[in-house]
């Protein structure tokens, strides 16, 4: 009669077998958050391109939205210049303590705080400009 013996089959699976995790660079995280941004592209498309998970993204995203990732050191100033025959704006009274300030999102991310007495007019001519950058 043949010895039987149970030997199970063991595989051994070392740290070295599996991928390890990527580490992304802020100036990657940056631009694959601002190709999300384009055309209203959605999200789980561009993380599929570049082999993230969508929830990391959206993360991204959000961090992005909050200034926590491409957070500029410097502030960065615009030359705005009306045509001619635009009435200057007029400064308005401030209202004290009671004043309100306004976010406004702008579709590149950005975010802008401004006093609710600020001149419609004026948002009106400097949110196209802000837009464009």
């Amino acid at each position: 009669m043949a010895d039987q013996q149970f030997r199970p089959e063991i595989e051994v699976l070392s740290a070295a077998d599996t991928p390890r995790r990527r580490h992304w660079s802020d100036a990657d995280k940056i631009r694959i958050v601002k190709e999300s941004f384009v055309r209203h592209r959605q999200v789980a498309a561009t993380a599929r391109q570049h082999g993230v998970s969508p929830s990391l993204l959206t993360v991204w995203r959000r961090h992005y939205r909050d200034g926590e990732i491409g957070h500029e050191t410097s502030p960065a100033f615009i030359l705005l210049t009306l045509p001619p025959g635009t009435p200057a704006p007029t400064p308005v009274a401030q209202s004290g303590t009671d004043d309100v300030q306004l976010e406004i999102v702008l579709r590149n991310g950005r975010r802008l705080l401004v006093p609710s007495t600020t001149d419609p007019e004026m948002l009106a001519q400097l949110l196209p400009v802000l837009e464009v950058r």
